[in-house]
């Protein structure tokens, strides 16, 4: 659980981070580069083995780190326009509310059991992140952005469930810092020929807090889908309720962050959410 519990914060500093460059005037797509760059530089810091660049495409996983890379930096952006668009609280349901792919996988695919106290709770854990998100009828919203937190929840339980069948099928445990390494290596790259193809005739300027920001969102997305990877290796509780605890939990605690910490609003429907979110993760975690 102490793997759980880690996973939980780091991502939800996440959320807070992203809030911080709106506040902060930090160019999100230059600051999620230098965040893949340093989170693979963790990466490769962290793995135990020895490193040789010329085996990793060799890797029975290095194909799926290709597509997880692009799925990150475009989720990333994503989820950072939803944060600063819609609010901390709003982003994290989006992408938690997503636990629904990955624990549908691994009802379908892997054959998990499902006991009627955990499947209480997941509906509830869905019901907690929707309550959890809903915003007051005097906040307007512009039509162009209601699609953002619908492309966060389809991406992110796209990369959930990749995660998880990789995890099972393809990485061992001792390369999990490897295969995290790759991946936000595989984005770092992507997202350097994204900017250098759209700036070609635009000279690049370097800006300081774009790398400072980038430099403080690394660290935790690294740890963040480390201690997942970790977590999921868990003998007592299935992928299902690893991800229905982790989800839930991020969406509680960064709700909770973004009152503290930027006075967002909150309704009673908000912290009924709150309260059903506390629920579910005991019903998941007991079942």
């Amino acid at each position: 659980m102490l793997y759980l519990a880690l996973s939980v914060f780091f991502s939800s500093l996440i959320f807070v981070i992203f809030k911080l460059f709106s506040l902060y005037k930090v160019q999100t797509i230059y600051a999620i580069i230098v965040n893949y760059i340093v989170a693979c530089a963790a990466g490769l810091f962290f793995y135990k083995g020895n490193i040789s660049v010329v085996e990793i495409p060799n890797k029975s996983w290095f194909l799926g780190t290709l597509g997880l890379g692009f799925l990150f930096i475009l989720v990333f952006n994503l989820m950072a326009a939803t944060s600063q668009k819609l609010g901390v609280s709003v982003a994290s349901v989006a992408t938690k509310m997503s636990l629904a792919l990955p624990v549908l996988f691994g009802v379908f695919v892997y054959k998990e059991e499902l006991g009627a106290l955990k499947i209480i709770g997941i509906v509830l854990a869905l019901a907690a992140v929707y309550f959890a998100s809903v915003k007051q009828k005097s906040i307007t919203v512009q039509k162009s952005v209601i699609l953002l937190p619908v492309l966060v929840f389809l991406g992110s339980g796209v990369i959930d469930t990749s995660i998880k069948y990789l995890q099972e099928n393809y990485v061992k445990a001792i390369e999990f810092s490897l295969f995290s390494a790759t991946v936000f290596a595989a984005a770092a790259i992507i997202g350097i020929a994204y900017i250098l193809i759209r700036y070609v005739q635009k000279p690049l300027t370097v800006n300081y807090k774009n790398v400072l920001g980038g430099i403080c969102l690394g660290v935790p997305n690294y740890f963040s889908i480390f201690f997942l990877l970790k977590a999921l290796q868990n003998d007592t509780l299935n992928s299902a309720s690893i991800f229905t605890i982790n989800n839930v939990a991020i969406v509680m605690f960064s709700t909770l962050l973004g009152i503290v910490l930027f006075k967002e609003k909150i309704s009673l429907k908000n912290w009924g959410g709150i309260v059903l979110a506390i629920i579910s993760i005991l019903l998941v975690a007991l079942s």
